[in-house]
């Protein structure tokens, strides 16, 4: 009974350990992955930003940007975002590494790149549609 009891302690210890590792790894793949969601919805409100830009200024572009970032949570410093136009474009870059907890102890800073290049959307007026 002592060497069935102690193979069977083993396979316990063995089976804590390996799901120890899968957890960490789950943990790490959701935060990696919850950063990246986030960065994308932010790509995306700075994109649509940029299509509506017509009649703002580019500080008023850049300081919107800069609350976009506030609300996605990306840690993007206002001093390296840059916006210029290129009419009919408006385009919008910067970089930033957002640090991401991977495991207890371990954190990592993932490095993110924005670069938005979007023509800029003039509505049409009700009475240019009668005269093209």
């Amino acid at each position: 009974m002592g060497s069935h009891a102690a193979r069977h302690s083993l396979n316990v210890i063995k089976l804590i350990i390996k799901l120890a590792i899968v957890a960490l790894l789950a943990n790490a793949i959701w935060r990696t992955g919850s950063a990246y969601t986030s960065y994308y919805r932010f790509k995306d409100s700075v994109s649509d930003l940029a299509l509506h830009s017509k009649g703002k200024t580019i500080e008023e572009i850049k300081e919107k940007v800069v609350e976009l970032a506030a609300t996605y949570d990306e840690p993007i410093d206002p001093e390296a975002i840059t916006v210029r136009r290129d009419e009919p474009h408006t385009i919008i870059e910067g970089s930033y590494k957002k640090p991401v907890l991977l495991a207890p102890g371990f954190e990592y800073a993932i490095p993110f790149t924005l670069n938005v290049d979007e023509m800029v959307v003039v509505p049409a007026k009700l009475g240019d549609l009668d005269h093209p």
